[in-house]
């Protein structure tokens, strides 16, 4: 046993920072950012913490479920860096929707949607849980560092949530790790003891771009490979290929490196940029809310991030 997807939410701040305004910012334009990354705006929490977001995405999981929240068993929420170091997103989340069951949170950086299905399908595989909810929730852009225009544009904030019921319909999972602190970092800041004598680096995005794009392109097309190999299926079934919004020239060279129409493939990052772990949920609920996914649909995700991390997974649809 595995689950299947009962109801998807998702939550964006109401700021809407676009391209031309950044470049008040920051030395950029709106043709050297759509052209390097195919990102045009993206949203950014100006009044909105990270808990309201990911509350109000998780209550539109639950609704769109059927779920009431005393019903669920478990929350995993998916973050690189929740709103407090302790306690963890989940028990905030857990506490703001009224759900009294284990919570806790799992950091796989923009992977972390994925690791945080397969986490849950061990607790159904153990028939320690019958509904479980996962949420996805990063506000990247308080780990910016708003002066180096190579990685402010990339960013944008957002969460996505998915209630999980009993069923099979997860067909197959992979997931990697390459532990590398050169390509992709975000230090934790500073050591508050007085007598700590390493020192400490801004706790902002650090990326080297190359380093990623070739990790990313290669972590992408091959684990979309594997995943959809393990599920018993050919890249011709699938029917809807969600991957990481990160960069859209990153999603066209996997494009390349497959064989799945162009057209399968679910594209957002115009509008929301790279949301982390978020990304690949909010556009799952995009997808369900716009009446495009079917009962029997085979779905394809695939992210990677930090760690240096990857994570493919193959569904079948039907809540």
């Amino acid at each position: 046993m595995s689950f299947r997807i009962m109801g998807t939410g998702s939550s964006v701040p109401a700021y809407v920072m676009t391209n031309d305004e950044l470049s008040t910012m920051v030395d950029t334009n709106d043709e050297w950012i759509r052209t390097r990354s195919g990102i045009q705006e993206r949203r950014v929490c100006t009044t909105e913490s990270l808990s309201d977001l990911a509350t109000d995405a998780s209550n539109k999981a639950l609704k769109d479920a059927g779920v009431s929240p005393e019903e669920l068993d478990l929350i995993i929420c998916a973050t690189f860096r929740g709103e407090y170091c302790s306690p963890a997103q989940a028990c905030i989340v857990q506490k703001n929707i009224g759900a009294h069951c284990p919570s806790f949170d799992v950091n796989a950086a923009c992977s972390g949607f994925i690791y945080a299905l397969d986490v849950a399908a061990g607790f159904f595989a153990r028939k320690k849980v019958k509904k479980v909810l996962v949420v996805a929730a990063d506000n990247v852009t308080n780990s910016v560092d708003w002066e180096d225009r190579s990685t402010c544009v990339l960013f944008g904030d957002g969460c996505g949530a998915a209630v999980l019921g009993e069923g099979n319909h997860l067909l197959s999972v992979h997931l990697t790790t390459k532990g590398d602190l050169d390509s992709l970092v975000i230090p934790h800041g500073e050591n508050t003891f007085p007598r700590y004598e390493r020192g400490s680096q801004r706790p902002v995005i650090h990326m080297n771009g190359q380093e990623v794009y070739k990790f990313a392109v290669g972590a992408m097309s091959e684990g979309l490979e594997k995943a959809i190999q393990d599920a018993g299926k050919q890249q011709e079934d699938i029917d809807f290929v969600i991957p990481h919004q990160a960069n859209i020239r990153i999603i066209k060279a996997a494009q390349h490196k497959l064989h799945i129409p162009a057209d399968r493939y679910v594209c957002n990052i115009d509008r929301f940029g790279n949301t982390s772990a978020a990304s690949v949920p909010i556009a799952l609920d995009e997808i369900n809310r716009q009446g495009r996914l079917k009962d029997g649909d085979l779905i394809a995700m695939s992210a990677f991030g930090a760690g240096l991390t990857s994570a493919s997974c193959v569904l079948r649809w039907g809540k």
